[in-house]
């Protein structure tokens, strides 16, 4: 199965979830995006990894990093494997020198301790195609995006008004969904644009 590597383009605070956050990947040879929610701790510890800042005593991914070097384990890479229900699930492919061998794991969790060891980050084509945020979008309808119902709030969540979850599925037209979708991703609001997608792919039958 074809790996595609990934690269983190941004964190931010989700305001639809409290105290969750959105992990932005990015297609590192292509277009598209790769939203995912992760906790607050996950958040704090991959940040702290990408600024290089030192705590004062160790979180658990760094408990774990030591660990792995004490065993004299390395970790290879960090594969998002797969998408069910909405949610996402990872490998940590490791090596003690003699075997490789996978770890199930989160995906925030195995990106975080991937961080501290310095090793790429791949998903699988079928993950991009069901969840991945294509930017050539934009180019069908991101013209119109200063539209009278934009409701701009902080971060990179929720910038553009969508169908809320206690909406009736049809009460917003496909046609104005396409124009918020494009409104979304032009802003790089990943979080809401997911959103806007899977709704979307619910009206097309996906």
């Amino acid at each position: 199965m074809k790996k595609i590597q990934l690269e983190i383009l941004g964190l931010s605070s989700s305001q639809s979830q409290s105290g969750s956050f959105a992990l932005i990947l990015g297609e590192k040879h292509g277009n598209r995006r790769l939203p995912i929610i992760i906790g607050m701790f996950e958040a704090q510890s991959i940040a702290i990894q990408i600024e290089k800042i030192s705590p004062t005593r160790p979180l658990t991914h760094d408990l774990f990093k030591a660990f792995a070097e004490h065993v004299h384990v390395a970790i290879i890479e960090v594969v998002i494997s797969d998408l069910k229900e909405g949610v996402f699930y990872s490998r940590i492919v490791c090596s003690d020198g003699a075997t490789t061998f996978e770890i199930d794991a989160r995906p925030s969790d195995a990106i975080a301790i991937g961080l501290r060891f310095d090793v790429p980050i791949f998903t699988v084509e079928s993950v991009l195609s069901e969840a991945g945020i294509i930017l050539s979008d934009l180019d069908e309808g991101g013209e119109e995006s200063d539209d009278e119902d934009d409701d701009d709030t902080d971060g990179e969540a929720e910038t553009p008004k969508a169908p809320r979850p206690t909406e009736p599925s049809g009460q917003v037209p496909v046609e104005e969904l396409s124009k918020m979708l494009s409104q979304a991703l032009e802003k790089e609001d990943y979080e809401k644009a997911a959103k806007i997608r899977d709704e979307l792919n619910k009206r097309n039958g996906q």
